[in-house]
């Protein structure tokens, strides 16, 4: 198959990468890190969740942070919703897509949302229901999808028969997640051929974790089979609380920089990513996850010193 030459960048930095910082980001530096996302040219970026803050106090703020974003026409700016009270304060923000969330590993889904794959789609057919009535577009995302921190191998089976489920739900995207990073590109190239007989394959997307310094690896071995949507999040940010030992999405810098090395195209400026990534980095305290990000920021430090010694 053809490596797809465009592909979309999900940015899940200010949703997925900022959830589970325990130190509370204030919804300025939130607002600031979504509008330098949308600057740099992404056309969809999760930017809140509306979840009961008494699991996720981080997301609190997430009508605050939608109220005040500034939002560029043609891009999606996306909130997780777990049920009809987040999907109606999802609506009242103005969100243009909400996103479900359900696991291929059913000790993850207890674990996680404590019920059975099957109570936790029976749960969403509500939510379902309001987006489509509403217009609103939805997305579903399958946790471990690759391997599960409780139950090890999950069968591609299982991945399959969510992904049925949510096509029924009507999602108009479906996510394959690798929540704790351990997938290779074989397997994830299973995966996907296999989950592509029941959903288009334009419409589906590869959420790898690095865990294992698999991520661009498999995201490279996604585009072999034809996929062309993938999340990462800027500076490498993010984790899974529920999956221990499970290090952040892929960073957003180093996908970018592999894609375009490839000539693909994705319609986001490297450059402005990586001082975004080094904005959210010292704004709240954390080393740069990405290695293009630290390698690009430390050459044009350098090449600024070397400038300002040749004007002494």
């Amino acid at each position: 198959m053809t490596i797809p030459q465009y592909v979309k960048i999900v940015e899940v930095g200010p949703r997925d990468g900022l959830q589970n910082e325990k130190a509370m980001v204030p919804a300025d530096v939130k607002v600031a890190l979504v509008n330098q996302l949308t600057d740099a040219g992404f056309v969809n970026i999760e930017s809140a969740s509306f979840v009961s803050p008494k699991w996720v106090p981080q997301m609190a703020d997430g009508a605050e942070v939608m109220a005040r974003i500034t939002r560029r026409p043609g891009t999606l700016y996306s909130v997780l919703t777990p049920n009809m009270k987040g999907f109606e304060a999802a609506v009242a923000a103005g969100a243009d897509e909400v996103v479900i969330f359900g696991a291929a590993s059913e000790a993850f889904s207890q674990k996680n949302i404590n019920c059975s794959i099957a109570e936790s789609i029976a749960r969403f057919e509500p939510v379902a229901a309001a987006a489509k009535e509403a217009g609103v577009r939805l997305r579903g995302s399958i946790s471990c999808s690759l391997g599960c921190p409780y139950q090890g191998e999950v069968p591609v089976s299982a991945v399959v028969d969510v992904v049925r489920r949510m096509r029924e739900l009507g999602c108009d995207e479906i996510d394959i997640a690798d929540t704790i990073g351990v997938g290779t590109p074989t397997r994830v190239q299973e995966v996907m051929r296999a989950v592509s007989a029941e959903f288009a394959i334009d419409r589906l997307s590869g959420h790898f974790h690095d865990t294992y310094g698999q991520a661009l690896s498999n995201i490279l071995a996604s585009l072999e089979v034809g996929i062309a949507i993938f999340h990462a999040s800027v500076a490498g940010l993010g984790g899974c609380p529920y999956a221990k030992g499970a290090t952040g999405n892929v960073a957003t810098e180093d996908v970018l920089y592999m894609l375009h090395g490839m000539g693909l195209h994705t319609g986001i400026d490297l450059e402005a990513v990586v001082r975004t990534g080094d904005f959210i980095s010292q704004a709240i305290g954390r080393p740069n996850s990405s290695r293009v990000g630290k390698a690009l920021l430390t050459k044009w430090a350098t090449a600024a010193e070397a400038g300002a010694a040749t004007c002494v």
